[in-house]
């Protein structure tokens, strides 16, 4: 006979109702065994309302919403704009939620800072989703490679092409998305596989390539080097996702991943994990911090 389970469900409530919130986010917290979706907020009632009731919680609204959310959650998870999502992340700390950002934190490093502080003040527990450190599949491959030694360069190309003609996706209506491009959108997700298995980036190159691709030289402390290109604007024939590593044992490339929502199942985890030990994720807000300040040392260069 075994001893049920009697660990309250972590009280998750969501800010945002875009496609983000609808596709990834508000579906993987509504079927988490230990999630209870505590709310929706959004800032049009009727977006909240549609939301909310599709997966059996309350809808919020308006600024007195955002504050009853957080009084009704332990966490809260963001499906906003960076440059929204970061003033609210930190009047979420201070009001004593639990973070589940996703990247950029902010597209400034002075907001991104705001939220590292904040969290470090507050004493909660922070994850910034970079996708492939939580899919079950390439989060296992990165560990692997992060414990072999020799590595020698890498290349890593995100390219999409969601402002490609034709392109009819739903994420293409983003304003900011399309303010900042790959660099900001996708810049995370490879800079969050090179530094776990190369070390952190002591030395950064960027220059600007055709519509908003960008393309970086990293220097990492072991002493390996890389190259990242990232865009968002390709044709489609040319879109995908590449990592390859080369060292000393040959070459090892980056699996594929069965889907946002999982990956977001992992980050969940990953969060209520850091609210029950106290131990900080790798993928924290000082983390988030750290990506910021890369991605605009680029964004500087590539002009």
């Amino acid at each position: 006979m075994t001893t049920a389970d009697t660990t309250p469900p972590l009280r998750i409530g969501l800010l945002g109702t875009g496609p983000w919130a609808r596709n990834t986010q508000a579906p993987a917290l509504a079927a988490h065994p230990g999630v209870e979706l505590s709310g929706v907020w959004g800032r049009r009632a009727e977006a909240a309302d549609a939301l909310a009731t599709a997966h059996g919680t309350r809808a919020y609204t308006g600024e007195e919403g955002i504050d009853a959310l957080l009084e009704a959650s332990d966490a809260v998870a963001f499906a906003l704009p960076p440059d929204v999502q970061a003033p609210l992340a930190v009047r979420a700390a201070e009001a004593g939620c639990h973070l589940l950002m996703d990247k950029p934190v902010a597209t400034t490093v002075a907001g991104a800072r705001a939220v590292a502080e904040a969290a470090e003040k507050a004493s909660v527990a922070s994850v910034v989703f970079c996708t492939l450190r939580f899919a079950p599949e390439t989060s296992a491959w990165i560990a692997e490679q992060a414990a072999v030694d020799g590595w020698f360069t890498a290349r890593a190309q995100w390219l999409g092409s969601l402002y490609a003609a034709g392109s009819d996706s739903e994420y293409a209506d983003s304003p900011w998305r399309r303010d900042k491009g790959g660099l900001w959108d996708v810049g995370p997700h490879a800079l969050s596989v090179l530094i776990p298995v190369l070390g952190d980036v002591e030395h950064l190159t960027a220059a600007a390539g055709p519509a908003d691709t960008t393309h970086l030289i990293l220097r990492h402390t072991s002493g390996a080097s890389s190259t990242v290109t990232l865009g968002l604007s390709a044709p489609p024939g040319a879109a995908g996702v590449e990592i390859e590593l080369r060292g000393e044992r040959g070459t090892a490339s980056i699996p594929g991943w069965a889907g946002a929502e999982t990956a977001f199942r992992g980050a969940v985890d990953a969060l209520a994990e850091a609210v029950r030990t106290g131990v900080p994720h790798p993928c924290d807000a000082r983390f988030g911090l750290h990506l910021t300040e890369l991605l605009a040392a680029a964004e500087e260069q590539a002009g």
